[in-house]
């Protein structure tokens, strides 16, 4: 596996040669990493349904008709007329590039509910729009009758993997914001063509990047959508990279086996459990739990044993639930107790954090984020243990002002209407859950009291990243969101599935940050009915 990396130590003009070894790297890394863009935005809608009072729009125009809109803005590859499938119904399908190298789809429905709904990228991006994750989401939303739009962000993985793209500026640029700005503006103008008017409402969804993507449409471009789904945002792109290498360098220092895992995530629940009132596997709100690893693990007194943790790998682990430190200041939270524990027989830290066969994805991705992104004039054999601290997070004030979504006023999209519902995995072993809490709690103290009329913030117990885990997280936030949008129907709590061999084995309601759901006391707890929204009784 580490011959195939090889292309990402090349420099740019060298790689460009290797395009073999890179289609080569790029479908390992599909394969292998669960950071990979096709798993990070899987179909979210699930309940929704257009209003049965409502008629559809038909075309104004024949579909090849649309090739004419070419111009120095976009070009229209190709308007090509589908017919109808198992899969989807019959619709225009037209392929588009904005320079320089912005790939876009937009699928037009003959029979349109006059919605367009546009989703997001994972990683890096870069996917191919002919992904079948890709189609089978398109196909989802247009069988409900949205036109529906998508971009590869301007760069081509398969010829640039990871972060390589970004030596090119522009495509950085494109990757960054550009993109998804563009992309929603011609979907925009070639569905008014189609059918003779614009989209009476625009819906954005992404987990993710793709839910970092949903914050820059909101902070950036707060026109361009009436409903923004943010799920498990990489908001703070920068920080988080300065995370995975704390993180990595202690667990290089002192690693910890993956067989350890069992009795870490063990320990960690028996002292978290019960602590929200209720032992049930879950942890409502991890930060409050208390758990400390020199005071609640076993340490190895002599030789290292499978039942006991050795100095130096609770020193590593303090520095994972530790906060990161830069030049005395706080530059990003510790993460959160939780994903530790297996699901479906693999602890959310493996491959994440720990990988003993090869480099964990945290190295993977800060290394070529620094590479490539942060510091391109030192690729291409910069490396993690290159970094200082002290020295470096100053100069990454540049890219962050690019690539992050921390921006907390959010006035603008308030004041046009806009909807923002934003999710989040408490257990999520990829993102920092605390990302989010943050991010919500610093738009409250900047636009103030009627932040939970635009916004709001689901945390969920127990759910790794963008699904899966020990808690449930199969919901549909699209409904919710259309609802608020078109109907003034703010959504209060959600109710959310945990799936086994596809049947629900636990419900539970998904409650607006800061409130928690709280047991009845009565009736089953694997019923989101015996729970109610309130807040923290701790």
């Amino acid at each position: 596996m580490y011959l195939l990396a090889v292309s990402l130590q090349m420099a740019a003009p060298q790689a460009k040669k290797a395009v073999i070894v890179n289609r080569m790297f790029s479908a390992w890394w599909l394969l292998l990493v669960p950071f990979s863009s096709l798993a990070q935005n899987g179909p979210h809608i699930r309940s929704w349904r257009p209003p049965q009072d409502e008629t559809s729009a038909a075309p104004k125009t024949a579909c090849s008709n649309l090739r004419a809109l070419t111009g120095y803005e976009f070009s229209i590859v190709s308007a090509v007329a589908m017919p109808a499938t198992a899969n989807a119904p019959e619709f225009c399908r037209v392929l588009g590039q904005v320079q320089p190298e912005i790939r876009f789809e937009v699928a037009l429905p003959v029979a349109w509910n006059r919605r367009l709904y546009m989703f997001g990228n994972g990683g890096y991006a870069g996917e191919s729009i002919e992904a079948p994750a890709r189609q089978q989401r398109r196909d989802q939303a247009l069988r409900l009758g949205f036109a529906v739009t998508q971009t590869n962000t301007g760069h081509d993985a398969a010829e640039e993997p990871l972060g390589s793209f970004a030596v090119n500026s522009q495509k950085l640029i494109d990757y960054a914001f550009r993109s998804l700005h563009v992309t929603a503006m011609t979907a925009k103008r070639v569905a008014a063509e189609f059918y003779g008017g614009a989209p009476r409402r625009s819906y954005f969804d992404g987990c993710s990047t793709g839910g970092r993507q949903a914050l820059i449409l909101a902070q950036r471009f707060p026109q361009d959508f009436d409903g923004i789904i943010s799920g498990m945002p990489v908001l703070n792109f920068t920080g988080t990279m300065l995370r995975y290498v704390a993180t990595a360098r202690a667990l290089q220092q002192s690693p910890i086996p993956l067989g350890k895992l069992k009795l870490l995530a063990g320990r960690i629940y028996e002292h978290c459990d019960e602590k929200d009132g209720l032992k049930d596997g879950l942890l409502d709100d991890p930060r409050r739990c208390g758990f400390e690893p020199s005071k609640h693990l076993p340490v190895c007194q002599g030789a290292e044993g499978a039942d006991c943790f050795t100095p130096g790998q609770i020193k590593a682990l303090e520095v994972v639930y530790n906060d990161v430190y830069a030049n005395g200041r706080r530059v990003f939270p510790g993460w959160p107790v939780g994903p530790e524990i297996a699901a479906g027989g693999r602890a959310g830290w493996e491959n994440w954090f720990i990988r003993e066969q090869d480099r964990p994805t945290n190295i993977v991705y800060s290394e070529t984020f620094f590479r490539y992104l942060a510091f391109p004039r030192k690729a291409p054999d910069y490396n993690i243990a290159q970094f200082d601290f002290e020295r470096d997070v100053p100069r990454l004030d540049g890219i962050s002002r690019m690539l992050d979504a921390t921006d907390p006023d959010l006035t603008a999209f308030r004041d046009r209407g806009g909807k923002l519902l934003m999710y989040f995995g408490w257990a999520d072993p990829a993102l920092n859950p605390r990302m989010g809490v943050e991010y919500y709690e610093d738009v409250l103290k900047k636009v103030g009291a009627s932040t939970g009329d635009f916004f709001k913030l689901y945390m969920m117990p127990g759910v790794f990243h963008c699904g899966g885990g020990v808690g449930p997280g199969s919901f549909d936030p699209l409904e919710p969101l259309i609802g608020w949008v078109e109907q003034s129907k703010a959504p209060s709590s959600l109710t959310a599935a945990q799936m086994e061999g596809g049947k629900a084995v636990r419900t539970r309601p998904l409650c607006p940050y800061p409130q928690v759901a709280r047991y009845k006391g009565s009736g089953s707890p694997a019923e989101a009915a015996n729970f109610t929204c309130a807040s923290p009784a701790f």
